[in-house]
């Protein structure tokens, strides 16, 4: 596995159709003032022009995508399949998280969080918006160096049908993750579209799992918060489409730690020159993080979180010169520097939401990576 050859200063990408790990960097995007997917583009264009080669960008874009991204046409990239075809990924990381003493600060507290989730919830019921996705973050600092493989490892093997990855953002600095969504991707003239809201923690006892998952598909609270993202998704996929096929109902998909109501959107691309990339920009950010009406809850988000999410809520992925590609929301993430993790977990708040189930809901979302550190919560 592709999984097993990663380490520091790689790129690595794992996805439901195929694991992608880089060395090197031939090119970097460049930061500049137009769009990022027309710098992916000429950036594309010119490295196939002086080198010949049939070249790919991979790397991370921001939540806001006004600010500097960290995209890169490698030096070398190698192709595999999927970690889910591999019978072997089931099987456990090749030992537990190394011992390690975490001190934790959340920023912020518990308790200020879901503060900010009912004054959002107050506001909702005055009429001033409909949604609004409050994130958390949670900084482990270890008693000793991160262990990048082991992590990835721990990650990829607990979901390994979902969206993996390992990404340098800036020098030191790591970003990996498992997110479960998938914002678009195009391979020829398909395009596809996974959009997730409304979730609820698993459980230990299968019973109460199925329960829980049961009481999510009947959920009204979560049904309604679920289809304002699918319109969203919809609407602003329309234009790219010569097609288009929207399921009247939501399905269900697990990770380990959630069960998420998710609806597969997938359409035929009216015009060959949009890329995948394009077409994640105009998707970006989808009511499911950031809310409803965008602009008004952009500015709820910045008011109410005291600090700057960075590459969470973003876009992972990769494309291609002939407009493929994969890009994938920023979840379930943290970043690594030096002996420091952040962790971003975020739910989605609507008028009928519950502080303390919202608090609970971001808890959850951040057992992903405290268990593949070995950390409590």
């Amino acid at each position: 596995m592709l999984l097993d050859a990663f380490r520091p200063g790689d790129r690595f990408l794992a996805t439901p159709t195929r694991t992608l790990l880089a060395h090197g960097v031939l090119e970097e995007v460049p930061h500049g003032p137009g769009p990022v997917y027309e710098r992916v583009a000429e950036t594309l264009r010119g490295v196939r022009a002086r080198h010949g080669a049939a070249p790919l960008v991979i790397g991370a874009i921001p939540f806001d995508q006004s600010a500097p991204a960290a995209l890169v046409v490698p030096e070398a990239t190698r192709g595999g399949p999927a970690l889910a075809t591999d019978p072997l990924v089931v099987l456990p990381a090749a030992g537990p998280p190394a011992a390690a003493t975490w001190t934790a600060r959340p920023e912020p507290e518990p308790e200020v969080y879901g503060k900010s989730v009912a004054a959002a919830v107050d506001r909702m019921w005055k009429g001033e918006f409909s949604k609004v996705v409050l994130a958390r973050t949670l900084e482990l600092t270890g008693s000793g160096d991160l262990d990048l493989p082991g992590m990835l490892q721990r990650l990829a093997r607990t979901d390994p049908s979902g969206y993996t990855f390992a990404l340098p953002t800036a020098p030191a600095r790591t970003l990996l993750g498992a997110s479960p969504e998938l914002l678009v991707s195009r391979r020829g003239d398909r395009l596809v579209s996974n959009p997730l809201a409304g979730s609820v923690p698993r459980s230990p006892d299968l019973a109460e799992d199925v329960r829980r998952a049961a009481g999510l598909l009947e959920s009204a609270k979560d049904l309604h918060e679920h289809a304002v993202v699918v319109d969203a998704v919809h609407q602003a996929l329309a234009p790219y489409c010569a097609t288009i096929d929207v399921p009247a109902r939501p399905s269900l998909i697990r990770t380990a730690a959630m069960w998420h109501l998710s609806t597969t959107v997938t359409g035929t691309l009216a015009r060959p020159e949009t890329s995948a990339l394009e077409i994640a920009c105009a998707l970006h950010p989808t009511p499911a993080v950031c809310g409803t009406p965008t602009g008004l809850a952009r500015r709820v988000i910045r008011e109410s979180e005291p600090f700057d999410r960075g590459f969470y809520t973003g876009m992972v992925g990769w494309g291609d010169t002939e407009g493929n590609g994969e890009w994938v929301i920023t979840l379930r993430c943290a970043e690594a520097e030096e002996r420091t993790l952040r962790l971003y977990a975020g739910a989605g708040v609507v008028s009928a939401s519950d502080p303390e189930s919202e608090t609970a809901e971001t808890a959850a979302k951040f057992r992903t990576f405290l268990n593949a550190v070995g950390a409590e919560g």
